[in-house]
């Protein structure tokens, strides 16, 4: 049998269980299965998989869940302690009873897909499936042949939406599963928002989610996107982020990646207006044999647009990271600016980095640069501090926190980037 007869087999099996949803669902899961069919799981001969081997998620025989059920106890011991307009699911099974949208504001709109696709499947056929086709990638042409949940944030012109919202997705352990949650967000415009997706579960799940995300700004539209990917060790997670930024509006992504064996992040921004400004802010770290891969993406397709990158990387034992980011200026965008820094710490002398980072340009009126660096803790450092009485585990907190503050400085607000500072540093005294 093939690597994806096995999904396929999963997908006939849920079709026969749709029936009567309308026929451009029917006609675009098709398409997603087709594609994907044709496509088949990358392998390392294609150039934008050759340091990421995905054979765990192609020979892997994951159910899809049928409940959400867990428990308050259970979530509150895993969920973040913000004050948020929550929306939860449990292996891609929408759960009510840990959402709380109560007190959500009339001008915003926060709810699972399937409710979106059953209430007004017309309003939501628009958008979905505009920025990220089938033809993106294997795991985009997967998510959309079984896309059936995931989250739809609508947000109406000039909205401040005061409280952030936050998507979770809870990881069960038991039988491995598989959820191929789809995200669209549109931001009207002058809106501002905050958006946290967080990722994690059971310390021994094992399952396998593809995440698509489509998000959409209007002009002068202003959102900050976290996503806080902590999964289980065991746990498979494969994204796509991508974002529509028209005249004057400003995205802001960091993305905290701290779990899962194997990782696989694609980001792309498309600067479509002029004053149009993207950022992306990232940190990963690896231990064990973690597998992290960041590929990223900034289309200036407009002139008088503005990018800025900063991504880092903490890899301990025999952990694989992989940064692979390009900044594209089309033709004719001129006086645009497109700033990229890759930095990396490797804690082992067996752990890895593969760094990539890309110009293309075709315009000449410009301001560009891009870097990357790889690097151990600074012995110098370690010694004076040693000198000092400092043991050696507070030696390496200190420093990888200074590497790691660096990283999470540009975080507008002060609690969030408190809580994702947290997180990091309790991840690396695990191993410590």
């Amino acid at each position: 049998m093939s690597d994806t007869q096995t999904f396929l087999d999963t997908l006939a099996t849920r079709s026969q269980q749709r029936a009567g949803e309308p026929t451009w669902i029917a006609a675009r899961r098709q398409a997603g299965a087709a594609r994907f069919e044709a496509m088949g799981f990358p392998t390392r001969r294609d150039e934008e998989w050759k340091y990421t081997d995905v054979r765990a998620i192609a020979q892997g025989n994951f159910a899809l869940a049928e409940n959400a059920e867990f428990s308050q106890a259970q979530a509150a011991a895993l969920t973040l302690p913000l004050d948020a307009y929550r929306l939860t699911f449990v292996d891609g099974v929408f759960s009510a009873a840990l959402s709380d949208l109560d007190t959500l504001p009339d001008s915003v709109q926060v709810m699972p897909l399937s409710k979106a696709l059953t209430d007004n499947h017309e309003a939501v056929g628009g958008p979905l499936g505009r920025l990220t086709g089938v033809d993106f990638s294997t795991f985009a042409a997967l998510n959309t042949a079984f896309m059936e949940e995931g989250a739809v944030v609508r947000i109406a012109p000039g909205t401040v939406v005061e409280k952030p919202i936050l998507l979770q997705f809870l990881s069960r352990a038991g039988t491995p599963v598989m959820s191929h949650p789809r995200i669209l967000v549109e931001a009207a415009g002058r809106s501002e928002a905050t958006l946290i997706e967080h990722y994690v579960g059971e310390a021994d799940a094992a399952n396998f989610t593809n995440v698509v995300a489509e998000l959409m700004l209007d002009r002068g539209a202003v959102l900050n996107h976290y996503k806080l990917q902590e999964a289980p060790i065991g746990d498979l997670h494969v994204a796509s982020i991508h974002v529509e930024q028209n005249r004057d509006s400003r995205y802001t992504s960091y993305n905290l990646n701290l779990g899962g064996v194997l990782v696989r992040n694609d980001l792309i921004s498309d600067l479509n207006g002029q004053g149009a400004e993207t950022n992306f802010y990232g940190l990963f770290f690896g231990q064990g044999r973690q597998h992290v891969d960041n590929h990223t993406k900034v289309n200036h397709n407009a002139p008088l647009t503005f990018s800025n990158e900063n991504y880092k990387g903490i890899l301990d034992d025999r952990a694989h990271g992989v940064f692979n980011g390009k900044v594209y200026v089309k033709r004719d965008s001129q006086k645009i600016e497109g700033f990229q820094s890759n930095q990396n710490l490797l804690l082992s002398d067996r752990a890895q980095i593969d760094a990539k980072p890309e110009l293309e340009i075709y315009a000449d009126d410009v301001q560009c640069a891009h870097g990357a660096s790889v690097g151990q803790l600074d012995e110098n450092a370690r010694f004076y501090m040693a000198a000092r009485g400092l043991p050696p585990e507070t030696i390496r907190r200190l420093l990888v926190q200074a590497f790691i503050g660096d990283a999470t400085r540009e975080l507008a607000d002060e609690a969030t980037r408190e809580a994702l500072l947290e997180k990091a540093l309790d991840k690396l005294e695990e191993r410590a």
